[in-house]
C-alpha cells in the first residue's frame, strides 16, 4: 500500500506539472482575447494641461521660501501660487503666509492676498489686505507693508489699525525693528497721528 500510495502521489505531481501551466496559459489567452483594445483617443483626461498658457505665464504652485536675517531672525514664506513679475529677479505670489521668528523667541505672523519678492533689494512687499499678528498680542491691519529679508525690519507707510493688549490704536504707519540699544530686543513703533483708545485692564 505504501508503494502504491507513493506511486499515485508521483503520478499526481507529474500530472499537475503539466496541467497547471497549460491551465494558466489558457486563462491568459482568454484574458487577451476578451480584453478591450486601448483607444489612444479615449485617454483619461485627469491631467489636462494648457501648454500654451503655461508658456505664456509660467507659474509655480505652493512655493516656499526660507532664510535667516543678519541678526538671526528666521523668515519662512509660503503661498498658493507664484509667477515671475515683469521686473527681472522679482516674483509675485498670491495668498501669502509669512512667519518671522526673532532670536528672543517671539513670532510674527503675516498674511496677505499678494506679495512681491524683490531679491535685488532683499525686500518682501505685501499688499491687498495685510494682517500682522505678533506674539505679544498685537494685531495690525493695513493695506500694504514691506519686510526686509536681510535683517529684521517690517514697516508700513499706509494707515494701520491695531488691536493691542492695552486697547485699540490707529496710526499712519509703523516699524518693527531690532532695538539699537539692545540687540536682543525688538521695537514696534507707531508713527504719525497715533490715536489710542485705552481699555483699562486690557
Amino acid at each position: 500500500m505504501r508503494v502504491a500510495g507513493a506511486d499515485l502521489h508521483s503520478r499526481l505531481v507529474g500530472w499537475l506539472k503539466v496541467a497547471l501551466p497549460l491551465t494558466a496559459l489558457a486563462i491568459l489567452s482568454t484574458l487577451f482575447l476578451l480584453a478591450d483594445r486601448i483607444d489612444p483617443d479615449a485617454a483619461i483626461p485627469y491631467a489636462e494641461v494648457d501648454v500654451e498658457d503655461l508658456a505664456r505665464d509660467p507659474r509655480m504652485s505652493a512655493p516656499a521660501y526660507a532664510g535667516t536675517t543678519s541678526d538671526g531672525a528666521g523668515i519662512t514664506l509660503s503661498a498658493a501660487e507664484a509667477h515671475p513679475a515683469s521686473v527681472d529677479q522679482n516674483a509675485v505670489a498670491t495668498t501669502v503666509l509669512a512667519l518671522v521668528e526673532t532670536p528672543d523667541g517671539q513670532t510674527t505672523q503675516i498674511t496677505a492676498t499678494r506679495a512681491e519678492l524683490d531679491t535685488t533689494a532683499q525686500l518682501l512687499r505685501l499688499s491687498e489686505g495685510v494682517d500682522l499678528l505678533t506674539g505679544a498680542g498685537y494685531r495690525v491691519e493695513t493695506e500694504s507693508l514691506s519686510a526686509s529679508l536681510d535683517r529684521t525690519r517690517i514697516e508700513s507707510a499706509a494707515p494701520v489699525k491695531v488691536t493691542a493688549p492695552m486697547g485699540d490704536l490707529i496710526a499712519d504707519g509703523f516699524t518693527l525693528t531690532q532695538d539699537p540699544d539692545d540687540p536682543a530686543a525688538y521695537l514696534l513703533v507707531f508713527k504719525g497721528g497715533v490715536k489710542l483708545v485705552y481699555q483699562p485692564g486690557g
